[in-house]
Protein backbone atom coordinates (compact mmCIF):
# COMPACT_ATOMS: atom_id res chain seq x y z
CA UNK A 1 0.00 0.00 0.00
CA UNK A 2 1.32 3.67 -0.77
CA UNK A 3 0.14 7.13 -1.17
CA UNK A 4 1.43 10.38 -1.59
CA UNK A 5 -0.14 13.82 -0.24
CA UNK A 6 0.76 17.17 0.95
CA UNK A 7 -0.78 18.09 4.34
CA UNK A 8 0.38 19.59 7.88
CA UNK A 9 1.48 18.16 10.91
CA UNK A 10 -0.38 17.81 13.86
CA UNK A 11 1.46 15.87 16.50
CA UNK A 12 4.81 14.19 17.06
CA UNK A 13 5.92 11.88 19.43
CA UNK A 14 9.34 9.88 20.16
CA UNK A 15 9.18 5.91 18.93
CA UNK A 16 11.87 4.19 19.52
CA UNK A 17 15.56 5.28 20.41
CA UNK A 18 15.49 7.25 16.85
CA UNK A 19 12.51 7.53 15.18
CA UNK A 20 8.70 9.78 15.85
CA UNK A 21 5.37 8.52 14.96
CA UNK A 22 3.36 11.95 13.67
CA UNK A 23 0.20 12.73 13.00
CA UNK A 24 -0.60 14.57 9.43
CA UNK A 25 -3.60 16.08 8.72
CA UNK A 26 -4.02 15.31 4.56
CA UNK A 27 -7.51 16.78 2.66
CA UNK A 28 -7.51 13.01 0.44
CA UNK A 29 -6.53 11.19 3.58
CA UNK A 30 -8.11 12.78 6.11
CA UNK A 31 -6.03 12.58 9.87
CA UNK A 32 -3.33 9.99 9.46
CA UNK A 33 -0.51 8.76 11.71
CA UNK A 34 2.46 6.87 11.04
CA UNK A 35 6.17 6.03 11.74
CA UNK A 36 9.13 8.71 10.31
CA UNK A 37 12.37 6.87 10.75
CA UNK A 38 14.86 8.95 11.61
CA UNK A 39 12.51 11.30 12.51
CA UNK A 40 14.63 12.48 16.17
CA UNK A 41 17.62 13.27 14.06
CA UNK A 42 18.81 16.47 14.04
CA UNK A 43 18.28 16.72 10.29
CA UNK A 44 14.54 15.83 10.40
CA UNK A 45 13.82 17.79 13.95
CA UNK A 46 12.87 20.97 12.32
CA UNK A 47 10.67 19.62 9.80
CA UNK A 48 8.62 17.34 11.98
CA UNK A 49 7.24 20.51 14.19
CA UNK A 50 3.51 20.93 14.46
CA UNK A 51 2.51 23.17 11.96
CA UNK A 52 4.53 22.71 9.24
CA UNK A 53 3.45 22.40 5.96
CA UNK A 54 4.71 19.21 4.28
CA UNK A 55 5.27 16.40 1.38
CA UNK A 56 4.27 13.09 3.14
CA UNK A 57 4.31 9.35 0.80
CA UNK A 58 3.20 6.73 3.10
CA UNK A 59 4.15 3.07 2.39
CA UNK A 60 2.67 -0.37 4.18
CA UNK A 61 2.33 -3.90 3.73
CA UNK A 62 -1.28 -3.67 4.44
CA UNK A 63 -3.62 -0.49 4.89
CA UNK A 64 -4.43 -1.54 8.59
CA UNK A 65 -0.74 -1.17 9.22
CA UNK A 66 1.07 2.07 11.30
CA UNK A 67 2.86 2.15 8.16
CA UNK A 68 5.78 4.49 7.12
CA UNK A 69 5.93 8.07 6.45
CA UNK A 70 9.01 10.20 3.69
CA UNK A 71 8.63 13.31 4.91
CA UNK A 72 9.91 16.41 2.97
CA UNK A 73 9.27 20.24 4.25
CA UNK A 74 6.83 22.39 2.42
CA UNK A 75 6.49 25.47 4.55
CA UNK A 76 8.46 25.41 7.82
CA UNK A 77 6.07 28.03 9.28
CA UNK A 78 6.01 26.51 12.65
CA UNK A 79 9.60 28.42 13.71
CA UNK A 80 7.26 31.65 13.37
CA UNK A 81 4.10 30.84 14.76
CA UNK A 82 6.39 29.41 17.95
CA UNK A 83 7.48 33.12 18.41
CA UNK A 84 4.37 34.38 19.26
CA UNK A 85 2.35 33.38 22.14
CA UNK A 86 -0.58 33.82 20.91
CA UNK A 87 0.33 32.48 17.12
CA UNK A 88 1.31 29.48 19.50
CA UNK A 89 -1.30 29.21 21.89
CA UNK A 90 -3.96 28.91 18.44
CA UNK A 91 -1.78 26.44 16.75
CA UNK A 92 -1.72 24.23 19.69
CA UNK A 93 -5.65 24.87 20.27
CA UNK A 94 -6.01 23.69 16.39
CA UNK A 95 -3.84 20.59 16.45
CA UNK A 96 -5.77 19.77 19.69
CA UNK A 97 -8.70 19.63 18.28
CA UNK A 98 -8.02 17.51 14.93
CA UNK A 99 -5.82 15.17 17.13
CA UNK A 100 -9.14 14.41 19.64
CA UNK A 101 -11.86 15.20 17.37
CA UNK A 102 -11.55 14.10 14.47
CA UNK A 103 -11.63 10.07 12.91
CA UNK A 104 -8.61 8.71 12.21
CA UNK A 105 -8.27 7.85 8.28
CA UNK A 106 -11.42 9.33 7.39
CA UNK A 107 -10.96 12.80 5.07
CA UNK A 108 -13.37 16.09 5.27
CA UNK A 109 -12.33 18.44 2.64
CA UNK A 110 -14.14 21.34 2.86
CA UNK A 111 -12.70 21.31 6.83
CA UNK A 112 -9.57 20.95 5.65
CA UNK A 113 -9.56 23.61 3.34
CA UNK A 114 -10.84 25.78 6.16
CA UNK A 115 -7.93 24.61 8.22
CA UNK A 116 -5.80 25.64 5.72
CA UNK A 117 -7.01 29.12 5.06
CA UNK A 118 -6.70 29.58 9.48
CA UNK A 119 -3.02 28.08 9.11
CA UNK A 120 -1.92 30.71 6.75
CA UNK A 121 -3.36 33.52 8.79
CA UNK A 122 -2.17 32.31 11.61
CA UNK A 123 0.40 35.03 12.26
CA UNK A 124 -1.84 37.81 12.28
CA UNK A 125 -3.96 37.99 15.54
CA UNK A 126 -5.70 41.15 13.97
CA UNK A 127 -7.59 38.21 11.68
CA UNK A 128 -6.95 34.40 12.56
CA UNK A 129 -9.52 34.34 15.57
CA UNK A 130 -12.57 35.45 13.28
CA UNK A 131 -11.27 32.85 11.13
CA UNK A 132 -10.69 30.15 14.12
CA UNK A 133 -14.75 30.20 15.27
CA UNK A 134 -15.22 29.40 11.43
CA UNK A 135 -13.02 26.61 11.91
CA UNK A 136 -14.68 25.43 14.94
CA UNK A 137 -17.74 25.74 13.16
CA UNK A 138 -16.44 23.62 10.35
CA UNK A 139 -15.62 20.77 12.29
CA UNK A 140 -18.96 20.62 13.88
CA UNK A 141 -20.12 20.60 10.57
CA UNK A 142 -17.95 18.22 9.38
CA UNK A 143 -18.35 15.99 12.05
CA UNK A 144 -22.22 15.91 11.71
CA UNK A 145 -23.03 18.23 13.86
CA UNK A 146 -23.21 21.52 12.42
CA UNK A 147 -25.79 24.72 12.96
CA UNK A 148 -28.88 25.48 11.24
CA UNK A 149 -28.42 29.54 10.95
CA UNK A 150 -30.11 29.76 7.98
CA UNK A 151 -33.45 31.36 9.36
CA UNK A 152 -35.46 31.39 12.67
CA UNK A 153 -36.51 28.32 14.09
CA UNK A 154 -39.60 29.30 15.36
CA UNK A 155 -40.85 31.80 12.94
CA UNK A 156 -38.97 30.81 9.35
CA UNK A 157 -37.40 34.57 9.25
CA UNK A 158 -33.99 35.06 7.65
CA UNK A 159 -33.98 38.82 8.83
CA UNK A 160 -32.16 39.62 12.30
CA UNK A 161 -30.91 36.31 13.50
CA UNK A 162 -29.09 37.22 16.65
CA UNK A 163 -29.17 33.81 18.97
CA UNK A 164 -28.80 30.29 18.95
CA UNK A 165 -30.35 27.74 20.52
CA UNK A 166 -28.11 25.44 22.42
CA UNK A 167 -30.51 22.60 22.44
CA UNK A 168 -31.68 22.69 19.08
CA UNK A 169 -28.70 24.38 17.17
CA UNK A 170 -30.75 26.61 15.37
CA UNK A 171 -31.17 30.10 14.79
CA UNK A 172 -33.49 32.47 16.66
CA UNK A 173 -34.43 35.85 15.15
CA UNK A 174 -34.39 39.32 17.83
CA UNK A 175 -37.91 39.42 18.38
CA UNK A 176 -38.20 35.70 19.04
CA UNK A 177 -34.85 36.12 21.04
CA UNK A 178 -36.15 38.70 23.38
CA UNK A 179 -37.46 36.16 26.14
CA UNK A 180 -35.26 33.81 26.22
CA UNK A 181 -31.62 35.88 26.35
CA UNK A 182 -30.75 33.81 29.79
CA UNK A 183 -30.97 30.46 27.69
CA UNK A 184 -29.87 31.08 24.41
CA UNK A 185 -26.30 31.90 22.85
CA UNK A 186 -25.35 35.15 20.78
CA UNK A 187 -24.80 34.64 17.55
CA UNK A 188 -22.31 37.18 16.07
CA UNK A 189 -23.04 38.76 12.69
CA UNK A 190 -19.64 37.82 11.35
CA UNK A 191 -21.27 34.21 11.50
CA UNK A 192 -24.24 35.43 9.13
CA UNK A 193 -21.92 36.42 6.26
CA UNK A 194 -21.15 39.82 7.78
CA UNK A 195 -17.28 40.70 7.48
CA UNK A 196 -16.92 43.21 9.82
CA UNK A 197 -15.95 41.99 13.84
CA UNK A 198 -16.77 43.90 16.32
CA UNK A 199 -16.21 43.75 20.27
CA UNK A 200 -17.44 40.71 21.62
CA UNK A 201 -18.21 38.98 18.48
CA UNK A 202 -15.07 36.94 19.07
CA UNK A 203 -16.14 35.86 22.45
CA UNK A 204 -19.37 35.57 21.16
CA UNK A 205 -18.14 32.82 18.38
CA UNK A 206 -15.93 31.05 20.40
CA UNK A 207 -18.92 30.58 23.17
CA UNK A 208 -21.34 29.59 20.13
CA UNK A 209 -18.72 26.89 19.03
CA UNK A 210 -17.36 26.22 22.16
CA UNK A 211 -20.39 24.76 23.63
CA UNK A 212 -21.56 22.75 21.19
CA UNK A 213 -17.69 21.02 20.83
CA UNK A 214 -18.72 19.97 24.20
CA UNK A 215 -21.80 18.97 24.61
CA UNK A 216 -22.09 17.36 21.24
CA UNK A 217 -18.43 16.21 20.25
CA UNK A 218 -16.70 15.89 23.81
CA UNK A 219 -19.26 14.88 26.57
CA UNK A 220 -20.88 12.54 24.15
CA UNK A 221 -17.89 10.53 24.90
CA UNK A 222 -16.89 11.62 28.41
CA UNK A 223 -14.03 13.56 27.40
CA UNK A 224 -13.40 17.57 27.99
CA UNK A 225 -12.66 20.21 25.69
CA UNK A 226 -8.97 19.81 25.13
CA UNK A 227 -7.06 22.36 27.42
CA UNK A 228 -5.02 23.81 24.57
CA UNK A 229 -8.55 24.88 23.63
CA UNK A 230 -9.24 26.45 27.09
CA UNK A 231 -5.49 28.23 26.85
CA UNK A 232 -5.84 29.52 23.38
CA UNK A 233 -9.30 31.34 24.52
CA UNK A 234 -7.65 32.69 28.18
CA UNK A 235 -4.92 34.20 25.56
CA UNK A 236 -7.46 35.81 23.11
CA UNK A 237 -9.78 37.66 26.45
CA UNK A 238 -6.28 39.16 27.53
CA UNK A 239 -5.81 40.45 23.99
CA UNK A 240 -9.66 41.70 23.28
CA UNK A 241 -9.39 43.32 26.21
CA UNK A 242 -6.58 45.76 25.62
CA UNK A 243 -7.42 49.10 25.04
CA UNK A 244 -7.60 50.46 22.20
CA UNK A 245 -8.54 47.39 20.22
CA UNK A 246 -9.53 48.72 16.87
CA UNK A 247 -11.89 46.95 14.87
CA UNK A 248 -11.00 43.91 12.42
CA UNK A 249 -12.53 43.00 8.78
CA UNK A 250 -12.20 39.51 7.93
CA UNK A 251 -9.88 38.79 5.37
CA UNK A 252 -11.78 35.68 3.91
CA UNK A 253 -15.19 34.16 3.81
CA UNK A 254 -15.85 30.29 3.60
Amino acid sequence: MQWAADGYILSVRPHGETSSIINVLTKEKGRHAGIVRGGRSRRMRPVLQPGNQVTVNWNARLSEHLGVFTVEALDARAAILMQDRASLAGLNAISALCMQALPEREPHQNLYEVFEILMGQLHNIDVWPALYVRFEMALLQALGYGLDLSECAATGTIENLTHVSPRSGRAVCASEAETYLDKLLALPPFLRGLNKVEDGDILDGLSLSGTFLKTRVFHTHNRDIPEARSRMQAVLIKYLNTPNLHKRTLATKF
